[in-house]
């Protein structure tokens, strides 16, 4: 079974952290503030998800990074190198409350993220739905909710498709990083907040 890592506990961490609980998926939730710290959360979530260390949740086969993007780089720093694991990119380069955009130069998020994430494959993606509409389910319209993602690397964006697939969601692959990845980036992009559904 892929096991899943999931770095960062705000509001993002908690969605998918939510979505992977109600199937049942084991998760390892990290914070910067230790296991400790998140034991009502993962509680509340129910047998599946533990919470674990940066280090612990960074050693899955797949690891969600969602952290505010000043906290970026403090939050990865230190972690051994990946070793070909896929590393999810569900960050934007904005923060509340005044939700003002990062000067990321000529890069997208994503190239920013894999320099700080040695030896990953990254894939970009739960970065473009609301947090709710990321716990909630995906079929509440009577269809599956649309959950686009991005990347590089081939079998990667297979193995985050299937998971996207057995969460409930209708996966679409926008295809490379340096194309896909900015569609969905936020701000910037025109997709991110779209609550689409597929009904086929």
């Amino acid at each position: 079974m892929t096991s899943v890592g999931i770095i960062g506990a705000g509001q993002i961490g908690r969605a998918i952290a939510t979505a992977l609980a109600r199937h049942a998926i084991p998760a390892t939730l990290a914070n910067s503030r230790g296991p400790d710290s998140l034991a009502e959360t993962v509680a509340a979530l129910g047998p599946s998800i533990t919470a674990g260390s940066p280090e612990e949740a960074a050693s899955k086969d797949i690891v969600f990074v969602a952290v505010n993007w000043s906290k970026l780089e403090t939050a990865l720093a230190g972690l051994p190198d990946f070793g070909g694991r896929i590393v999810v990119d569900a960050n934007n380069p904005i923060e509340a409350p005044l939700f003002k955009p990062f000067d990321l130069g000529a890069r997208s998020s994503s190239e920013v993220l894999a320099g700080l994430v040695p030896g990953a494959r990254v894939v970009k993606a739960f970065n473009h739905l609301r947090p709710d509409l990321v716990a909630g389910d995906p079929a509440d319209r009577g269809g599956r909710r649309v959950l686009f993602y991005a990347g590089d690397d081939a079998p990667a964006k297979a193995k985050v498709g299937a998971l996207i697939d057995r969460l409930g969601f209708f996966g679409i692959d926008l295809g490379p990083l340096a194309a896909g990845g900015r569609l969905i980036q936020f701000p910037g992009g025109p997709l991110p907040t779209l609550n689409l559904v597929n009904f086929g």
